[in-house]
């Protein structure tokens, strides 16, 4: 019940966000968006974390983009995420896990092409990582637009 509360609730903010139509305009500049945190309903840590998106602005466009993912206690997702104590003791958990890393690049250069993060599907295997991304690079958009 709580899931389709929440994806009627985020379906509302997109209508709403679409509905406003038109172009926005973005000023020049650097902007940040953080998603929330994202805790696992199985009750593992498996995908815990939150995504920080990261964006420069020039001429209205979107030049340059980062999208990095994060454990609930800041440390970043990266090589070594996946492995436990430094060695990957489970080779397909690790497998799945460099798959969402290496997402978040891809996301991140889609964001530049598109300049809409709703216009970007979500990767096989990085799900997750995808709705971060478009959290935070809504806020981050929202930050840019032109006052």
């Amino acid at each position: 019940m709580k899931k389709y509360i929440r994806m009627a609730g985020f379906a509302a903010i997109i209508a709403i966000l679409t509905a406003c139509g038109g172009s926005v305009k973005l000023a020049d500049g650097s902007y940040e968006g953080t998603s929330s945190v994202y805790t696992n309903p199985d009750g593992s840590d498996a995908g815990n974390g939150y995504g920080v998106v990261k964006i420069t602005v020039k001429d209205n466009a979107i030049t340059e983009c980062t999208f990095k993912t994060y454990e609930p206690d800041g440390k970043e997702k990266d090589a070594e995420y996946g492995k436990k104590q430094g060695s990957v003791a489970n080779r397909d958990f690790y497998n799945k896990a460099q798959k969402a890393v290496k997402a978040c690049d891809e996301y991140a250069n889609k964001l530049m092409q598109s300049g809409n993060p709703d216009d970007i599907d979500a990767i096989s295997g990085a799900t997750i990582n995808h709705d971060q991304f478009v959290e935070a690079a809504k806020i981050a958009l929202k930050e840019a637009e032109a006052k």
